[in-house]
């Protein structure tokens, strides 16, 4: 069962001082019930402007059309992260397992999102920028967050920016509810197939990646 948003954090005070200090002048931005909003639309371009300035402690994406927080990983969150990465090497040495990826997805590429980590082929992001686009990407990667949107984020959000964007699968870590989520077919903006699996059970995952996943080592990070 998803955690009640009461548990989980709000954006501190001094992190969203900073960022509304480091804002453009055309972005005004409001802290609402502990989170972050722009009092008006906000392009691409003035997020990609906002982004760059933001502080270090603070992590942004845009989704949706709508600025968003990313909170920041736990230890458990890096160490599922180290998980996936040997999982990768060891049945794909031709792949990388990439965290923290900028891509920008969503229909037409307008959205920004910042991925927990993204499966590619070796050598993909050579000469990239900060936001990289989407092609070539075969598997995105989100692993929840212990924050009060994640939800509507990762469960929500997140699958039709990046079926939108063409992303043949997009792997949930949900440790809300000890399961990974596989979405796979992407057609109209749509994951067509979304499979779950209980932590401890084997993930099998489709082209283009084409290997099974052992999720064993997740039980040490249930709730």
């Amino acid at each position: 069962m998803t955690p009640s948003t009461a548990e989980y954090p709000q954006m501190p005070v001094e992190d969203f001082e900073a960022l509304a200090a480091a804002a453009p002048e055309n972005v005004r931005l409001e802290l609402v019930d502990g989170r972050v909003r722009t009092r008006d639309p906000l392009s691409v371009e003035d997020f990609e402007e906002l982004e760059q300035r933001a502080p270090e402690t603070v992590r942004l994406e845009y989704i949706n059309g709508k600025l968003e927080v990313k909170a920041v990983p736990d230890g458990n969150h890096r160490e599922i992260a180290l998980w996936l990465t040997l999982q990768v090497a060891q049945h794909r040495p031709d792949l990388g397992f990439y965290g923290e990826s900028g891509l920008e997805t969503g229909a037409y590429r307008k959205g920004r999102a910042r991925t927990d980590g993204v499966v590619a082929r070796k050598g993909h992001f050579t000469g990239h920028g900060e936001w990289s686009e989407s092609d070539g990407i075969f598997m995105a990667v989100e692993i929840t967050s212990h924050d009060r949107d994640t939800h509507r984020r990762d469960r929500v959000d997140k699958p039709v920016g990046y079926a939108e964007a063409g992303i043949p699968l997009y792997l949930l870590i949900d440790r809300d509810n000890d399961t990974v989520v596989l979405y796979r077919s992407p057609m109209h903006g749509r994951y067509q197939e979304i499979t779950s699996y209980p932590w401890g059970t084997p993930v099998p995952l489709p082209h283009p990646l084409g290997f099974v996943l052992d999720t064993t080592e997740l039980q040490d990070y249930a709730n």
